[in-house]
């Protein structure tokens, strides 16, 4: 237990700062209603209607999104691979050059359906 006891202090600090945060926003802090302060804000423009489901948005956003995972997924296989690769030799090369075809395929794959392609 005593090879946790930094992590239990720093937790508690934490969460005392978190407490006194929040605590003296709401006490000092100005506490007016104002229709404006609790609607929505676009961009400057009168905001519109909102449908009942929240609305839908384009598959687009979706498939971006997904790119996005996909490499940010590469970038975790990809670093630990680059900081031992003197240890791996070619056959890690290899299949490393293998993993980034993949990821490749698909990028030009989205890239060629024009889903990153904004209208």
């Amino acid at each position: 237990m005593s090879g946790y006891l930094g992590i239990v202090i720093l937790l508690i600090i934490a969460t005392g700062f978190v407490a006194v945060t929040v605590v003296t926003s709401l006490l000092v802090g100005p506490s007016r209603y104002n229709r404006a302060k609790y609607d929505s804000y676009e961009c400057g423009i009168e905001p519109t209607p909102q449908p009942v489901g929240g609305g839908r948005f384009p598959v687009k956003y979706y498939i971006t999104a997904m790119l996005f995972i996909v490499f940010d997924i590469e970038i975790v296989f990809l670093y630990p691979w680059a900081v031992s690769f003197d240890l791996m030799g070619t056959f890690a090369l290899v299949e490393m050059v293998l993993f980034i075809v993949t990821v490749f395929v698909a990028y030009f794959y989205v890239l060629r359906r024009g889903g990153l392609e904004w209208d």
